[in-house]
């Protein structure tokens, strides 16, 4: 099946060629006759499946040019709200239809300028809430709702203020919901806000032609080393390194730094235009690796990743899923590498039992040791991803035991990695 075989204006056709779409993903191909057919939909897909286009596109062969904002869509994160924004406004100009992004952390009075003249929000949970509740959006002509990654919304406590926001909607609307898992709160919000919905599944994994996943057993003081080991024997283009823990993000960039690899860090603590700049420069290709935290797994614009490492694991076994998903798109080829130490076999063990993955385990290599800067990091629990207390990767004590007894500041320290 062609793109050109499905029905809508010729101008969104177009637009589709020109920025190279010409075949349909699965999920495209399922959704958009449906989402054409005015049917409520509910569609379960993974980050990099293609559902964005899959519903921006048939949305906009129904949207009317001039007549106010028409379609709501619902993001969990101010970095997914831009990136669906754009597709809208690629999409949307040869047809004169405008969209805007609505998201908090920055001013309100632009986005209320662009919402005069848009026909698309598209906007975060809370920040959308603040401007209904200040009477500044209008959404007496909103026809089409859509709740995209409804999982993660839910998971970040979004479920109230999507409630809320439904009140101010108009009954009859097209309403889709997109997700990669459809737990029993999103079955109830479903039967309670959509007309006889039709689920649409699409493949969970990547093929194992494209994905290719590997694992070590490590011990937690040399990660480190077996990262920038990696990072030199592996053919890697630019790379994603996941970290569970915003502190270890930090830590992680900040030594590749010292390593004088370019790397930039995401995580959800940074503000808004640090991470809009981390971004931009991993994009552009000004910075090889990107050190993240699972803000970064799902929904953001992330291109060319040829590697993906797991410096650890989150305890949410499906988060692995979108980690490595961040590889391995559009065709391409990637590799998933995990650094596995003793406190992350319980979620990984789980990971294999939920899903259908071939992950093999490499053999113990000899890598040079690097030094790793572990910052001031004092009183930590045992779990924690630098050690215990008083002790830095090598297991060496960090601090003078009576410090706190002789008010000496703490001393900083370099382990090994």
């Amino acid at each position: 099946m062609k793109f050109s075989d499905f029905r809508m204006k010729k101008e969104l056709l177009e637009a589709a060629g020109r920025m190279g779409f010409h075949s349909p993903t699965p999920i495209q191909e399922k959704c958009i006759p449906l989402i054409t057919d005015g049917r409520d939909v509910v569609g379960q897909a993974e980050t990099g499946s293609g559902k964005t286009v899959a519903f921006a596109l048939p949305i906009l062969d129904k949207v009317v040019q001039g007549k106010g904002i028409q379609v709501l869509v619902l993001t969990p994160t101010r970095e997914l709200c831009v990136q669906v924004t754009d597709v809208f406004k690629d999409f949307g100009k040869p047809l004169g239809i405008k969209a805007v992004s609505v998201y908090g952390g920055v001013g309100m009075d632009p986005q209320i300028s662009g919402m005069r003249t848009s026909e698309v929000v598209v906007g975060t949970p809370g920040r959308v809430l603040d401007h209904l509740g200040r009477k500044n959006m209008n959404t007496g002509n909103v026809s089409f709702l859509i709740l995209d990654e409804t999982d993660k919304m839910f998971e970040m406590g979004f479920i109230e203020d999507i409630r809320k926001i439904l009140r101010y909607t108009q009954k009859g609307k097209q309403t889709l919901l997109f997700g990669a898992t459809i737990s029993r709160e999103i079955k109830k919000l479903q039967q309670e806000q959509m007309n006889e919905p039709v689920t649409v599944q699409a493949e969970m994994q990547v093929g194992e032609d494209y994905l290719t996943q590997f694992y070590y057993d490590i011990k937690p003081h040399e990660k480190f080393s077996l990262l920038m080991h990696l990072l030199e024997k592996e053919n890697v283009g630019q790379a994603i390194v996941f970290c569970s823990a915003r502190k270890t993000v930090d830590i992680v960039a900040k030594n590749l730094r010292k390593q004088g690899i370019s790397s930039e860090s995401i995580h959800g603590n940074l503000g808004q235009g640090n991470r809009e700049r981390a971004l931009k420069k991993f994009n552009d290709g000004k910075a090889k690796i990107l050190v993240a935290s699972a803000v970064a797994a799902r929904g953001l614009d992330i291109k060319a990743v040829s590697h993906v490492f797991n410096y650890d694991l989150s305890k949410d076994a499906q988060e692995y899923v979108h980690r490595v998903g961040r590889t391995a798109r559009a065709g391409e080829t990637g590799k998933a590498i995990t650094l596995l130490s003793s406190r992350d076999h319980d979620v990984f063990r789980e990971v294999l039992s939920r899903y259908d993955l071939k992950v093999t385990k490499l053999n113990e290599e000899n890598f040079r040791k690097y030094p790793f800067d572990a910052g001031r990091r004092f009183g930590s629990r045992p779990n924690r991803p630098f050690g215990g207390q008083g002790r830095d990767y090598s297991g060496r004590r960090n601090y003078h035991r009576d410090s706190r007894r002789d008010n000496q500041a703490p001393k900083r320290r370099y382990g090994w990695g």
